[in-house]
């Protein structure tokens, strides 16, 4: 629905209450009744039966709502039908007799009338004329633009209607919290309808509470008019009027329903009168705006269905389901390999399937809890490349078995978020890794080039962190333990004497320019030794083979973005390990890649995307250091089918495995195809 549909609701109430008072002021001013009103008392013979309902009213007072036409559908109730109406005869009376023009009469009318405010000038032909639609074609309105009254008024308005030969008569006019389409106007997108009871929010009673309506406007009298004395426009729940939006023909239709709804409690309300030219407009605009009150009506039983089977089959009104399967058909190619004579591998097709239950309490708070089932390729085993650098960067087997991969819960405090989680939290998720490509499901497709292995692997698992938001600098500090070793109450486990990671990250985050330095302090336990977290050379990950390890690890990265179609980054990492026990033996070991990212290539979502490295390397050591250098070349294309599928072709060659150049290369590929649900 545009915009201007819309707007034509708003204003459509303001119309129809205008058309009222000025039909009041009319007569009252004039003796003589208009050419519509004498028509219509006196076409007792026309087809039209709002005639007859004009005829019967300003004969005698009615007692109860007498049966009105199906057309106009102004009153149903049972109890209407018996009331005592006028027969033609004295329909035939009526419009015999001369108005009185007494000064006693008119007296009595003006009295009335003067106690509404005046309106701006306007004549009653003008207001019975069929109504033309606003522009259609406008666009469609934003949520914030739709917001509208957010409750019913009562009503308490005077209609005066002066009768043939005898004093005018004041009908007192009662109304109460409208039904069927009298309601409110939606006031964002139709599925966000109120589910609570008009009545029950708070009423707009008087012009002075809108804010942006003064008594120097020339409308001023007129809305006050409308909100004091018939509260047929109430304003916006802000407490503004906003007088000059557009109407759409939508929205007219929803305020000359709520008005027919004030009409039809107006008419079976005891003793009270309705002027003629009041009912041949309200037959004029139900018959102008027919389709539109249809339409409405159908939408809205349509959104009570939809609300009531969604509020029926609700998962839970706090958690949200994300799913995320990963299928990838991968293979190796190689000459003798490291250590093999032939290439042992051969094509083969596996999976990864994510669960996770994304729960909010308060709205800013996070509970995020995951099942994981694995089953891809590991190709750095002995039977395979046997080096970590042909790593997928989703590999795994947990034998087709769900089991519980991550569980931590992220709450605000301030300008500060918290982290903290028994299972699963890692060094990525904690602190900002400054690259397009750390998802293993949409990014990258080797283990390296995800991120930088120097401050972002590590042991890690459960712990806590602290990240502090300043603006476009950000500063995160957090401690994490092994997975295997946090759970664990044996001597020499625990959170404290297990493996862990302490990290520490100081970024400045902008739109063309990322920047962070990382320090991350690493513990491992001896039989748990792996720095570099399963990336580079074996002897990066074991320097001194399994004693206990610590190691001070620097990183920076850095993202260039000079548009959202380019980014052009990188990391460098430096470490330094030490051996606790069995000697005081220190190695250096450093990394680094180049990043390069083509953001919508081809078309919207898609990403072309290169990496290139050298893995991790030890380049001193009291021990033994690596004899040449590896390097990483990588290249992907995803192609984003929709927005839940996306197909990601890419291969990457390791020259020089296990920094030896006399191993032949390693070629990788992959075809991965990610269901994002």
């Amino acid at each position: 629905m545009n915009r201007t549909f819309w707007n034509l609701l708003l204003v459509s109430p303001t119309i129809l209450g205008l058309s009222s008072v000025v039909s009041a002021t009319a007569i009252a001013a004039e003796a003589p009744a208009t050419a519509e009103a004498n028509q219509l008392a006196t076409a007792q013979s026309s087809e039209s039966k709002i005639a007859e309902i004009v005829t019967e009213i300003v004969a005698e007072p009615v007692a109860a709502a007498p049966a009105a036409p199906e057309k106009v559908a102004l009153n149903s109730s049972a109890e209407a039908a018996q009331t005592p109406v006028a027969n033609s005869a004295d329909a035939e009376k009526l419009a015999k007799i001369e108005p009185d023009t007494s000064a006693a009469a008119l007296q009595t009318t003006d009295s009335d009338i003067e106690s509404a405010a005046p309106i701006a000038p306007a004549s009653t032909a003008a207001a019975t004329e069929p109504l033309v639609a606003a522009d259609t074609a406008a666009p469609s309105p934003q949520a914030s633009d739709l917001a509208v009254p957010s409750s019913q008024t009562e009503v308490a308005g005077k209609i005066e209607v002066p009768a043939a030969s005898t004093p005018a008569t004041k009908v007192e006019i009662a109304q109460t919290v409208t039904g069927g389409m009298g309601g409110p106007i939606v006031p964002v997108a139709p599925q966000a309808l109120p589910a609570q009871q008009s009545g029950t929010m708070s009423q707009v009673t008087s012009v002075s509470q809108l804010s942006d309506v003064r008594p120097t406007d020339w409308a001023f009298q007129a809305l006050q008019s409308l909100v004091e004395r018939y509260s047929c426009i109430v304003g916006y729940p802000d407490g503004t009027y906003r007088g000059n939006r557009a109407l759409t023909r939508y929205e007219f239709a929803a305020g000359v329903n709520a008005c027919l709804d004030n009409i039809t409690k107006l008419i079976g309300s005891t003793g009270n009168l309705v002027t003629k030219d009041d009912l041949a407009i309200v037959q004029r605009l139900q018959e102008e705006f027919a389709a539109e009150l249809a339409t409405l009506r159908g939408r809205v039983d349509g959104l009570e269905a939809r609300t009531a089977e969604l509020e029926a089959n609700q998962f839970s009104t706090t958690t949200k389901l994300a799913g995320e399967a990963v299928f990838a058909v991968s293979d190796t190619f190689s000459g003798d390999g490291i250590r093999l004579h032939d290439d042992n591998t051969v094509t083969n097709f596996g999976y990864r399937v994510r669960l996770n239950l994304l729960t909010s309490f308060t709205g800013r708070d996070l509970l995020r809890t995951r099942l994981q089932a694995n089953n891809v390729a590991n190709y750095s085993a002995a039977t395979a490349t046997g080096t970590n650098m042909a790593r997928l960067a989703f590999d795994g087997g947990e034998n087709s078995n769900f089991s519980l991969d991550e569980v931590y819960y992220r709450f605000p405090v301030g300008a500060a978020t918290v982290f903290v989680g028994p299972k699963g939290l890692d060094l990525d998720e904690i602190a900002d890794t400054v690259t397009p490509f750390n998802s293993t499901g949409t990014g990258a497709i080797s283990r390296f080039g995800v991120r930088n292995p120097a401050v972002f692997r590590g042991p890690q698992g459960a712990g806590a962190s602290l990240t502090f938001n300043l603006g476009p600098l950000r500063a995160t500090g957090g401690y994490l333990a092994s997975d295997g070793d946090a759970p664990n109450p044996a001597n020499g486990r625990g959170v404290a004497d297990g493996s862990f990671s302490a990290l520490g990250q100081i970024g400045f985050f902008s739109k063309p320019f990322d920047l962070a330095f990382t320090y991350t302090h690493k513990y491992n336990r001896a039989g748990d030794v792996g720095i570099m977290g399963g990336t580079g050379s074996s002897l990066a990950n074991r320097p001194f083979g399994q004693a206990t390890t610590q190691a001070d690890n620097y990183g920076v990265q850095v993202n260039f973005k000079p548009s959202s179609h380019f980014q052009l980054g990188g990391w460098y990492g430096y470490t330094k390990a030490e051996q606790l026990r069995g000697g005081g033996n220190d190695a250096t070991i450093q990394n680094g890649a180049i990043t390069l990212a083509l953001a919508d290539f081809g078309r919207q979502g898609n990403l072309l995307g290169f990496v290139f490295g050298v893995p991790p390397k030890v380049t001193e050591s009291d021990v033994k250091r690596d004899r040449n250098t590896s390097y990483h070349l990588e290249g992907f294309y995803r192609f984003q089918v929709n927005d839940f599928i996306s197909v990601t072709p890419g291969v990457y060659v390791i020259l020089h495995p296990e920094q030896n150049n006399r191993n032949d290369d390693i070629w990788v590929g992959l075809l991965r195809t990610t269901f994002s649900f």
